[in-house]
């Protein structure tokens, strides 16, 4: 007596009769799958953000004097400097329009602090424009020039930057009209300088505890080597910084900074 073939094996048989390659479906899984491993990876880094500004949060609770007394300072500081460089300002802008056609201002989208919820909080960042105009599209073409290693891009002869531009980033000019943003809360005037967010989108979790406080006008970095320091130095400088950070500290770096204004000291 012949087995009869169940209708899986005869239709099986038809195909292969016919030429037709089969094809192997996989059992439907019992537990879905959803993202991509990469997708995967950023969730379990946010986590790691969202822990990391906690630790921050309660570090910074049982400082609120401090806090008080440094945001007391950046409105204060921040607005003398604001009247004071009023005129100046606007001399400088015709001077920067005259060579270089264009806006005499930049902004530049920058990264704050961590947010509560473990992502990097975006603002709008204001300089005096020290480059021609249309400088960030030429940048890709000069990636291979960067003297700095790490997620940050430093050219010590920068061929876009103006005769006037070369004057004021040499003395840190161009970083005045960042008083706006220490003015407005966006920035403090002591901390760690704002990263690009493409530059942020490199950091691993060591180099991501810089953004655990609020970004500052100056910092370790401005006078500690400024274009003469490397990317790991300057999170080193910045970690040491929040470490320990008080009304002395910022006080001692706003001091140094008016020096190194001055002198132009590690400048690019």
């Amino acid at each position: 007596m012949q087995p009869v073939d169940s209708p899986e094996v005869a239709a099986l048989d038809d195909s292969a009769t016919r030429g037709v390659e089969s094809t192997v479906v996989p059992a439907p899984t019992t537990i879905p799958i959803a993202g991509t491993r990469e997708s995967a990876k950023q969730e379990e880094r946010s986590v790691r953000r969202l822990t990391l500004m906690r630790n921050a949060e309660a570090f910074d609770r049982e400082r609120l004097c401090y806090r008080f007394v440094k945001r007391a300072f950046d409105i204060a500081f921040s607005a003398c400097v604001i009247a004071a460089a009023i005129v100046p300002s606007a001399v400088l802008c015709a001077a920067i329009a005259v060579e270089s056609p264009g806006c005499p201002l930049y902004r530049q989208r920058r990264v704050g602090r961590i947010g509560a919820d473990g992502r990097p909080r975006e603002f709008t960042m204001w300089k005096f424009r020290s480059m021609v105009k249309g400088a960030d599209k030429m940048k890709d073409a000069l990636l291979a020039e960067n003297e700095v290693e790490g997620p940050m891009f430093k050219m010590r002869d920068d061929p876009r930057v103006t005769r006037i531009g070369r004057f004021i980033r040499r003395h840190s000019i161009d970083e005045f009209p960042q008083f706006l943003n220490v003015f407005m809360g966006d920035m403090s005037v002591v901390g760690p300088r704002p990263p690009l967010p493409r530059e942020v989108a490199q950091y691993d979790e060591w180099a991501m505890q810089r953004l655990a406080v609020k970004p500052g006008l100056t910092g370790p970095w401005q006078v500690g080597g400024r274009s003469d320091v490397d990317f790991d130095d300057m999170v080193r400088l910045d970690l040491g910084y929040i470490a320990r950070r008080g009304v002395m500290t910022d006080l001692k770096l706003i001091l140094h900074t008016v020096v190194v204004v001055f002198t132009g000291k590690g400048a690019a």
